[in-house]
């Protein structure tokens, strides 16, 4: 018999499901904190103008504290390994159009996932 070694990945995840804005708009602010130090995630998050850094910072500041509580790992050695946001369902609406028609609106939704890990 041979022992095989196992090694554990300490990672700790925080999602947020059906965020009312759309995916797309999401991953702009997503693709600027993929890789980076959490501490500089936050303060990149924090003084980006756009719709999702909102969402984003107090998502990240969740993925942070469940790392530091859960999982025992350091604040300094954390940072954001995997940030990705999935489409989720559309709500359709109504509005009423010219000539007595009507006109789509699609509302759409997104799920945001953060995982943050610990550097070696």
């Amino acid at each position: 018999m041979q022992e095989q070694e196992t090694t554990v990945i300490n990672e700790a995840k925080a999602t947020l499901s059906y965020a009312r804005i759309s995916a797309r708009k999401v991953k702009i602010v997503a693709d600027l904190i993929r890789g980076k130090d959490v501490d500089e995630a936050l303060a990149i998050v924090k003084f980006t103008p756009k719709a999702s850094s909102d969402i984003i910072e107090k998502l990240l500041k969740s993925a942070i504290a469940n790392a530091e509580n859960n999982h025992n790992m350091k604040h300094e050695k954390l940072y954001v390994a995997e940030i990705y946001a999935n489409q989720g369902p559309t709500l359709k609406r109504i509005r009423p159009a010219a000539k007595g028609s009507a006109v789509r609106i699609r509302k759409r939704t997104s799920h945001i996932t953060i995982i943050v890990k610990e550097r070696n």
